[in-house]
Parts: C-alpha cells; structure tokens; sequence
C-alpha cells in the first residue's frame, strides 16, 4: 500500500518581505518532503500567503497602497523565492483565491448551523501584529510577549466560537497521542494552557472597521477573522471536502510552525476541526527562533536577515546546510554570519567536500577512473565502513522521522569521519606501491560509502546530492541505502575538485584575551589566602544567575587538547566553550545536566563565541567532575 505524508508551513503574512524565519520553515519543510520522496511516499507539500486583516491593512495604509496591492507583491516575493532556494512546493496557496473564500464560508456556515457560533460582546488587549486578544497572565508589562510593542484595548461586538466546548477533547486527545504536538516542551505548554477555562474565539470583524477580509455568509455586516481564515487553508489546499487529494492525504497531515504562533495552532485549529466533524491533523511539530543580538528575529525589532543575499554569498545548499545543522528543532538558535562561515568550512568544505575530491581523485590515479571490484576481499577496517553506514541510515530515519534533523545530519557526518579515517589508516597511496589487490578493495569500500553520504544529505543539500552521485556514475537516486555494494564495479568514477572551496573570513575574529602574566609563588600563596578570608554579601552572590542546562551537542575544537564547545538548552540554546575536552569525550557530554552561570559578558576563546559558563571541580582521579544533579532538573529552573 502506497504511503501519504502531506506537510505544511504556515502561511506568511504579506505585510513584510521574507526573511530567515520564513525561510527556515520552509527549508525544514523541503527537507521532510525530499526525504519522504526518497521512501517512495505519494507526497504533498503546501505554502503560501496570509493576506487578510488588520495588520495588513494597516501597513499598506503606511505605504500609500491598497490592501490588495500590497498582498500581490508580497505574496510574489515569496512565491519567487522558493525555487531560488532549491524548495519545491506542491501548492502556493492564497487566501484571497476563490476557493479558499468558499471553503472558509462553507465551514463558518456549518459551524454556526450546528450553534457553536454566537453573537455577543467582549473587551481585551489586542495586537495587532499577532491578530489576536491576550489574556493578563500572557502580557508582559502591558506589551505583546511576541512583538513587545504596547496593546490595544478593544471592546465591540462579534461573532464567538465556542472553543472552551471541546477543551476537555482536546485535553483528552493530546493525553492519548503523546506526539499530537512535538517536541514535547510544547505538549506540555499547550496542556498548561488547556488547564483553566479557554476564552471563546473571536472570528469576525465589523464592516464598519475592517472590509478586508471574508465575509460571513450569516451576516454580511462582518468579515471573518483572519485565523479561522488562515487555519482553514490547510484543507482547502488538499481539495476539502470531495477532492481525491483531501482524503488521501489529510489522515497524514503534518504541520510546521514557529513557537510563537503555538496555541492558534495547537488549541484553535483542532476545536476548530472538531466542530466541523474532521479528524485532527497528525502532528504540530514546533521550532524555536533565530535570534540576533539574542532577541528573535522581526522586521518590527530592525534584526532581518536577507536569506537571498546568504544564498549568493556562500551558496543554496551551504546556505540550507546551516540552517538544518545549526537550530535544534524546537529550542532557539543564535544567528551569525561568523557561524555560518565557520560551519561552512569545518563542515562542508573540510569534512565532506576533502573526503570526495580525494577519494574520487585517487580512483582517476590508480584505476584510470574505472572503479575497481573488492567486494569479496573485505577485512575487519572494510566491514566497519560497511557496517557503520548501514548503522548510520537506520540511526538518520529514525531521527528523520522525530524531527531530529541536526541529529540526523550529526548521524551522517559520522560517517563522513568513519570513512576520511578509513582513507588515512588504509593510506592507498602505499598500497598503490605495495599491495595493488588490496587497494582495490579499500577504493571500492571508499567509493560506496561516498554513495551514501550522497544519498543521506540529499534531502538537505539536493544539488551537491546530485553532483556527487552524477560524479559515481548514479544519474539518480537508487534508493539503495539497506544494502552495501549497490555501486556497479566497472563504473566510471568522475575525480571532483573541492565541492566547497574555503570561505576567508568576512572579518578578522578577536582573539581570546590576553593572559595577565604569571604571579610568583609567593604571591600565588598570599592570593590564595586573600581568596579563602574575603566574604562577600550575598547580594553579591545573588547577582550570579545560575540555570540548569542540557547539553544537546558537543564537539572537540579542532589545534586544542583541552577546548571543547558546547550547545546548552537552559530553557533558550546557548553556546559554551569549556576546557573540558581532557576529561570528557564529547558524546559522553551530550544529554548531560550541568549547571550553568548565564549571565557572563560573551567571551571568545581561539575564536569561539562562549556565552556562559559551566561549573565543575576537581575529581581524584586528576581529571575535572562536572557539577551536576541527583535527579532531573527543570531545564532552565534558576538554581537556588
């Protein structure tokens, strides 16, 4: 039986040019789709635009534009700039087309035949820039948590959804299918939310104050509010309700979105789908924020980043490289172009672009590019090649299918190190002197594992997928990756220059401070002395914010025995380098919790951002002991 998976982004709202946050979506979102392509699985993905209601109302009012105007040169701009990122979406959907308006009527008529709209009055703090009222335990200082800009209080009368209705289903639904929104810090948010009585949902507007927008087909003094507009996009874009693709698909419903639009999507739209009798989604999987500057990513905050002007700079597949590797799904990750650059050439151009110029250019040198057979001579050092690419797929499925998409690239470059060892401890530029026979086995058992490194970052990095297996005589996707030695001996083996040449810096990185000069033992002694006898306040002490962490990845920094950096979750990702690499190997250090002191001024270390600190001591051994807890902590709980 043919396997379904439908995916969606949310749909952007016109009243700004894309950004990265945009792009980010969307890239996982392509991501997702290429890989479930490649498991031979009918799929739909599922884009567009947001183009009703206030905000853009108000913006093109700034511009001196019509509403409509500005939603179609917006809504242009991110159509155009998929393609140019290599993202190959099934449906560009607009919410001002002509069926998306029927479906949205058809499903407020139903709903309100059924009684689960009414008419009546309500006053609250509304934002604009979110489309929606907030409650008081949501504000924060009288301003929008999101946008941080003051709210404004409105009271008229509209039309109300029922929600609190179905909030014990809800509550329910969520408790029986633990992955119904993931990871699961936000299930337990969505829960959190769900435990007092939820507010009916305004989903209309007056005529009088807004015409743009859907008009109700109850009452046609008022247009529809724009997230029982937007949400409904979803179905129209399958054909809901008697398309062929709405019923093959929809059962394999996955949606994408941003933290920030969170309840709309995990407390509005499943009431909402329960009122008109459809089955909830599959799954609402929940990313974090680019932040910059540490503060999330807005056009109102000044901090957007051009994602065209990085794809020209250092290339589609690096560019979307980077924002797989670099955000852990679900948590917030700290945008630099420092970062990228770094990731760029320690990743892409000396791991997996030296590990395919060098092994293709030996297969030229000593078999005249004609890949030699050793299938049947494999020794101890080839099975390990073998066996850690098969054990890699299953590992990268696996995370594939969680949303783990850093891990599953952390899965493939472990194979990308496996094999350029492989190639060091082999050394075939012996063997081509002394052992001819067993050269061709270690270049046979190189060259297949390059075949499956070019089919595992195919999802993320299509093109460099493509050049690399075009280059191993593979004019496609073989779809192979449960059997080592797909690769036909006899083939002809293209030798490649560097897929990534190295990125020069964009500017000169501050070195790690200078160390004061050495104290003589005596003063060494006195200090030490001073140290034990000099109390401080404890307001002092107070100032120090400690947090518990996790670290979700750790990696050895290359030229330093000791130097190892660090991505720790204390409730936002933070990136620590600690002198710890003599006492910890890095995958002993993952998953760890540690204590951390958050609230240091950023520091470089050989180059190295570190934006905090951890804590650990001596242990007898003459190693470091990290200080750590006797049973879970509450990640990002302030240590008392």
């Amino acid at each position: 039986m043919k396997g379904y998976f439908y995916i969606t982004t949310p749909i952007y709202y016109v009243n700004a040019r894309p950004h990265l946050g945009h792009v980010y979506t969307t890239v996982i979102a392509d991501v997702m789709t290429r890989y479930h392509r490649l498991l031979g699985e009918d799929v739909f993905f599922l884009t567009g635009t947001d183009e009703h209601g206030d905000k853009i109302v108000e913006t093109a009012r700034g511009l001196g534009t019509t509403a409509k105007a500005l939603a179609d040169e917006n809504s242009g701009r991110f159509r155009a700039l998929w393609p140019e990122l290599e993202v190959e979406n099934s449906r560009f959907i607009r919410t001002t087309e002509p069926d998306h308006v029927r479906v949205v009527q058809a499903i407020l008529q139903d709903v309100y035949d059924k009684g689960d709209i009414y008419f009546g009055e309500y006053g609250g703090h509304y934002c604009i820039g979110c489309e929606r009222f907030f409650t008081e335990t949501e504000i924060v200082d009288g301003k929008c948590p999101i946008h941080d800009k003051e709210l404004t209080f409105r009271q008229e009368q509209n039309y109300f959804f029922k929600m609190e209705k179905y909030r014990p289903w809800l509550i329910d639904h969520i408790n029986g299918n633990p992955d119904f929104v993931r990871p699961e810090r936000y299930r337990n948010e969505v829960l959190g939310m769900l435990r007092e009585p939820l507010d009916d949902l305004c989903i209309s507007r007056p005529k009088s104050r807004l015409t743009w927008g859907i008009e109700l087909p109850f009452d046609h003094d008022y247009v529809c509010y724009v997230w029982f507009d937007a949400l409904i996009n979803y179905l129209t874009g399958i054909g809901y309700p008697d398309g062929e693709r709405f019923g093959d698909y929809w059962g394999a419903a996955q949606h994408i979105v941003g933290k920030d639009i969170l309840k709309p999507h995990a407390v509005y739209w499943p009431t909402m789908l329960k009122a008109t009798g459809i089955d909830p989604y599959r799954n609402l999987n929940v990313h974090g924020f680019w932040n910059v500057d540490q503060a999330k990513m807005s056009k109102s905050l000044g901090n957007v980043v051009d994602p065209l002007e990085l794809k020209n700079t250092y290339g589609v597949d690096a560019f979307r490289y980077f924002l797989v590797r670099e955000m852990v799904f679900g948590l917030d990750s700290n945008f630099s172009e420092e970062a990228l650059i770094e990731r760029y050439n320690a990743d892409l151009a000396n791991d997996l672009g030296n590990l395919v110029s060098r092994s293709t250019k030996m297969v030229s040198r000593y078999f005249d590019g004609v890949l030699p057979d050793g299938r049947e001579t494999a020794t101890e050092d080839d099975r390990e090649v073998r066996d850690t690419a098969l054990r890699v797929v299953k590992e990268y499925q696996g995370r594939m299918e969680s949303f783990e998409l850093h891990t599953a690239m952390m899965s493939v470059w472990s194979l990308i190190s496996v094999l350029n060892k492989y190639i060091d401890k082999s050394a075939p530029w012996t063997l081509a002197k002394n052992d001819p026979e067993r050269l061709r086995t270690v270049m046979y058992h190189m060259m297949e594992g390059v075949r499956f490194v070019a089919e595992l970052i195919c999802p993320v990095m299509p093109a460099t997928s493509r050049r690399i297996l075009e280059a191993l005589g593979r004019g496609g996707m073989v779809q192979a990756l449960d059997t080592f030695g797909a690769l036909a001996p006899g083939v002809k083996i293209e030798a490649q220059e560097a897929l990534f040449p190295r990125v020069e810096r964009m500017k000169k990185v501050d070195e790690a401070p200078a160390q004061p000069p050495a104290k003589p033992k005596k003063e060494k002694a006195k200090a030490k002395e001073m140290e034990e006898v000099n109390l401080i306040d404890i307001a002092d002490f107070a100032r120090c914010r400690l947090k518990a962490g996790r670290i979700v990845e750790a990696a050895k920094v290359e030229k330093s025995d000791k130097l190892v950096v660090l991505k720790v979750d204390v409730g936002t990702t933070v990136q620590i380098a600690a002198g710890i690499g003599a006492s910890y190997a890095p995958e002993e250090l993952v998953g760890k919790y540690i204590a951390v002191v958050t609230n240091l001024k950023p520091a470089r270390l050989m180059g190295i951002e570190s934006a905090g600190m951890l804590l650990a001591t001596d242990a007898p051994d003459g190693r470091l002991a990290l200080v750590s807890f006797d049973r879970e902590p509450v990640v990002g709980a302030r240590i008392r």
